[in-house]
């Protein structure tokens, strides 16, 4: 049964961020550069996304820990990362799990080729919105992190769809909002996002597609 998790919102809190100056820095122009997904929005300037997503060792170990934990998993364990982007938390898995078999996808050249050398040869590019070349329950964990929100609503019929099918637990992250301060603070912020929904409308749409896994949001407070 599916459940209301806390495993990447202290990262997120950590950072801090200036919503009106994103808002009036000619953001059009920064949201069509910053979906392109590649050198600028990983590695350019900030107001194109990540302003530099370097990798920083131990920054993914206390996430990786709690899926570790929260999951069950071992060394004869696997895991989908699904819009995996630089891969960094897969990296931090396996360093943790040397024997844990890993698999990542995303739509980024540059993203996947920044990945770590370990495990860059079990990256691919794919959309997420798109069925998977899996069989079914293939992973003992399918997770995505910051990616589904980034799809449109009758995209994420499909995307749900294909965790459930290939994960035998499935974690989602995304972006929402429980108030209008949020909502307004997140419509600042996001560059990428297609799908504004709430903390309501979120696990309506999970119930909806036939999504059973675990979700955390991430708020713009």
């Amino acid at each position: 049964m599916s459940k209301l998790v806390n495993y990447v919102t202290p990262l997120h809190q950590a950072t801090s961020r200036t919503y009106i100056d994103r808002m009036m820095d000619d953001k059009v122009h920064c949201m069509i550069k910053a979906k392109q997904y590649e050198y600028d929005y990983w590695d350019g300037d900030r107001r194109y996304g990540y302003g530099g997503y370097k990798y920083m060792p131990g920054h993914w170990k206390p996430v990786a820990e709690d899926l570790i934990d929260n999951y069950e998993l071992n060394n004869y364990s696997s895991v989908l990362d699904v819009g995996c982007g630089k891969a960094y938390l897969l990296h931090e898995m396996k360093l943790l799990l040397p024997g844990l078999r890993v698999a990542g996808f995303d739509i980024s050249n540059h993203g996947l080729s920044d990945a770590r050398p370990e495990i860059k040869d079990e990256l691919f590019i794919h959309r997420a919105q798109d069925s998977y070349n899996f069989e079914d329950d293939d992973f003992d964990l399918v997770m995505s992190l910051g990616c589904f929100h980034n799809l449109r609503v009758f995209e994420l019929e499909t995307a749900l769809s294909e965790v459930e099918r290939v994960g035998k637990q499935g974690y989602i992250m995304l972006e929402s909002y429980r108030n209008e301060q949020e909502q307004f603070n997140l419509q600042c912020w996001a560059l990428t996002c297609e799908s504004f929904f709430d903390y309501e409308e979120w696990p309506w749409i999970y119930n909806h597609f036939g999504y059973t896994g675990d979700y955390e949001f991430i708020y713009f407070e």
